[in-house]
């Protein structure tokens, strides 16, 4: 049996599994770094990387690897209602539980410490959970990975932005953050892809909802098909 290797862990502002976009790239401000672990910490591995723009990352689902798979899922593009095959679809719930990402890599650095010298890569558009384990690397190429005539099935179309507000106490509070504007954007762009589950995405439920973003608890809730954040405070 193949036994695979953590070569590296992702630091993520995605502090749980919701809310985390459902496709790469759609949040560009959410900027992470990919830490390269055990003998896989060593500048040799990474030479060369550097003249690539993007790269592909392919990770283990770790947090529910535990809860198995099925044959058929439900899709949120769907309605989160008809059913396809598990490999027509991009579920976490796999037979095995393996994701395949692609990122923009802003640089590869290093830092020292007491224990020793940790080599990373600063990248953005994540789509991933913070503290997943990475088990390769490789390089985007243009020329082969970017098919333009590709068909998507049921996906063709990218998601509809929903529009996202402040409120006046939710700007009070972002106020007071040395990075204000970063996370604003970056709670801004979360939010916009409606990360509701597909079910309750018609309710007019004015339900507040609240998920654990850079470190910071947002609450918000939907009016008139427009997130408003009532709520931005520090976990």
């Amino acid at each position: 049996m193949l036994e695979l290797q953590t070569i590296a862990i992702v630091t993520s502002p995605y502090g749980e599994k919701f809310a985390i976009p459902r496709q790469p790239g759609l949040v560009p401000a959410a900027r992470g770094q990919i830490k390269m672990q055990g003998a896989f910490n060593n500048p040799d591995c990474l030479a060369g990387l550097e003249a690539f723009s993007h790269i592909w990352l392919q990770f283990i689902f770790h947090q529910t690897a535990a809860q198995g798979w099925k044959p058929k899922v439900r899709p949120p593009r769907l309605g989160g209602n008809a059913k396809i095959g598990v490999f027509a679809s991009r579920s976490t719930f796999r037979p095995n539980p393996i994701g395949l990402s692609v990122v923009r890599l802003h640089g590869i650095h290093s830092e020292r410490s007491a224990t020793g010298t940790q080599w990373f890569l600063e990248v953005s558009g994540l789509d991933l959970l913070d503290g997943t384990p990475i088990v390769d690397i490789k390089p985007y190429i243009a020329y082969s990975d970017a098919i333009v005539d590709a068909q998507s099935g049921y996906a063709a179309q990218a998601p509809t932005m929903m529009p996202v507000r402040f409120s006046a106490n939710a700007e009070a509070q972002l106020v007071s953050m040395t990075n204000a504007a970063e996370l604003q954007t970056l709670i801004t762009q979360v939010l916009a892809q409606d990360p509701r589950p597909a079910v309750q995405q018609c309710s007019s439920s004015a339900r507040v909802y609240g998920v654990r973003l850079a470190g910071l608890n947002v609450q918000w809730q939907v009016e008139d098909n427009t997130a408003i954040v009532t709520a931005v405070e520090h976990c």
